[in-house]
């Protein structure tokens, strides 16, 4: 078949915009977006005004059809049909599809899945990886089908992890990593010679959606978790921890190369502060010190810990409190 292909994007989050963007503009020779599915519009912010998303404003400031159903249903699939398109590609849509959806489409549906499957399937891949200390995440580029993210793979594009890398930078990251993945496989699915090599079921862990329940820190937890979940978290659901009665949000941490106790010295008790550094305020966990990096205050903006220090000072001696930590990764 020749190129360009004619695409309908079925999402709702604004991780597609890079690759939308590159349609757009370089990729016009490869594929054309035709139409949009996305979720209808919602109550956001403190105000719970209803708004369109990203996906949504972006389709309709270049004119293309948009389709907001709460869920799908045959009227959809003839939508579907009506645009013409030769295949479709989800990313975040927020809807499961079903078979005849799916099959609407010459070509099938593609889906990219922001982590390296089988690892972390399920609503909340970035965070999961970053707060279990991975080096390494990626998008995968895979088949649909009707079981959870356990669709055939494409191609996958990795993306580095580092020590101070939260789950915002890691979701731009992967957001631009869409679009070498999609400039190789579209030539070979236009051709008919995309393959699809199985996932490995036996190897697959699972996470779920997420909840402000999970931003708890217990610090009997070594230094090097905490720092992982803390990043993993940010900007969504956010951990906290209560300083002087005020619940504080935890935006950046990692782990203090911190001298060791002298002869005699007793280790300070998990949660005590133990002063501060030049980088951030420093806390005794169950196996190394931990560095909060950024801390805000309710009602203000995430600071530098010197800054935030300077406002809101913390002895050496006061103590955190230690709260559950669910795990966030499943075999199941």
């Amino acid at each position: 078949m020749n190129l360009p292909l004619r695409l309908v994007f079925l999402g709702s989050d604004a991780i597609a915009l890079p690759l939308l963007n590159w349609f757009e503009a370089e990729g016009r020779a490869l594929a054309r977006v035709a139409a949009v599915f996305t979720q209808p519009d919602r109550a956001v912010g403190r105000g719970q005004k209803i708004q369109a998303n990203a996906i949504k404003r972006w389709a309709l400031a270049r004119g293309l059809s948009v389709f907001q159903p709460e869920k799908l249903t045959e009227i959809e699939r003839a939508d579907l049909a009506a645009v013409g398109a030769d295949v479709g590609l989800v990313m975040a849509y927020g809807h499961i599809l079903r078979d005849d959806f799916i099959g609407t489409l010459r070509l099938g549906m593609l889906n990219l899945h922001t982590s390296v499957l089988p690892k972390y399937r399920g609503a909340s891949p970035i965070q999961s990886a970053i707060a279990s200390g991975d080096v390494a995440t990626g998008v995968t580029l895979m088949r649909i089908v009707r079981r959870l993210d356990a669709g055939p793979v494409v191609d996958i594009e990795t993306v580095s992890i580092g020590a101070l890398d939260t789950a915002a930078e890691i979701e731009a990251r992967l957001g631009r990593a869409c679009v070498p993945l999609l400039a190789r496989a579209l030539p070979r699915l236009a051709a008919g010679t995309l393959a699809f090599t199985p996932q490995d079921d036996a190897a697959a862990t699972y996470c779920r959606k997420l909840t402000k329940e999970d931003g708890g820190l217990d610090f009997a937890a070594s230094a090097r978790v905490l720092a992982a979940r803390i990043n993993g978290l940010f900007p969504w659901p956010g951990c906290a921890v209560e300083i002087g009665g005020q619940p504080v949000k935890l935006g950046l941490a990692d782990v203090a190369d911190v001298v060791g106790l002298a002869s005699g010295e007793t280790r300070a008790v998990p949660g005590s502060v133990l002063g501060a550094d030049a980088e951030g305020l420093l806390v005794q966990t169950g196996e190394g010190t931990l560095r909060l990096r950024r801390l805000q205050r309710p009602g203000g903006k995430m600071l530098a810990a010197a800054e935030f220090l300077r406002g809101f000072p913390m002895p050496a001696g006061a103590q955190l409190a230690s709260r559950p930590m669910p795990a966030l990764v499943t075999t199941r």
